[in-house]
């Protein structure tokens, strides 16, 4: 499980690093209300197509080649590439093609209207609980840091956002911790579920055994 919640995160993880050392860009609006007083305005080796297509080519061919686990591969390539995949049908347009290509850049423009936005990733959020077939608890632990961010996406709603306004790598250093904070509430509350998953596959591998060496 752990691989799989790093994988979807791997591409933001490389955001923050460049941001805090300076190779990618990050401004935001002298007073900072919601989610589009900022502006991602330098990203291109964390998030431009080609760079994410590298980056899941190379987490496949890791885990795949040298480790010798080709569906752990696949699925890990999947999971990174899914990142940008949601971040164009959310982003304003700021996503580059490939490093050093500036135009055209793409993105719906979702964060545009971020109350909108919101509710957009607050509904698929409890749609992949739905089908992960998840507990209430994560349920509850999902819809809770949704809810936290709220203020960030209400600008009538007051919260901490202001504080952020001028200083993108303070703002950088806090998506990273709440990030860490999110995988490791999914992690915690899907960890019996996943494990349960894990134990009836194993069964049924087990069972189906006896049953091919019979033949």
């Amino acid at each position: 499980m752990i691989p799989v919640l790093l994988s979807v995160q791997l591409v933001e993880f490389i955001w923050v690093a460049l941001n805090l050392v300076g190779i990618e860009i990050t401004t935001t609006e002298p007073q900072l209300r919601a989610l589009n007083d900022i502006h991602l305005a330098h990203m291109p080796y964390s998030h431009s197509i080609a760079a994410t297509a590298v980056l899941a080519f190379a987490v496949w061919a890791v885990v795949a080649k040298l480790l010798n686990k080709p569906a752990w591969g696949l699925a890990l390539a999947v999971a990174v590439s899914s990142h940008i995949i949601l971040d164009l049908a959310t982003h304003v347009p700021d996503i580059a093609i490939a490093p050093g290509i500036e135009a055209p850049k793409f993105g719906s423009g979702l964060y545009a209207v971020p109350l909108l936005a919101f509710i957009v990733e607050t509904t698929y959020g409890v749609w992949c609980w739905w089908m992960f077939r998840g507990s209430k608890a994560l349920l509850a632990a999902i819809v809770v840091l949704n809810l936290a961010a709220l203020s960030f996406y209400a600008p009538l709603i007051p919260g901490p956002e202001h504080l952020l306004a001028g200083h993108p790598k303070i703002f950088a250093a806090a998506i990273g911790v709440h990030i860490i904070v999110g995988l490791v509430g999914v992690g915690f509350f899907a960890r019996s579920h996943w494990g349960s998953s894990a134990t009836e596959a194993q069964q049924r591998a087990a069972a189906v055994r006896p049953r091919a060496a019979r033949r």
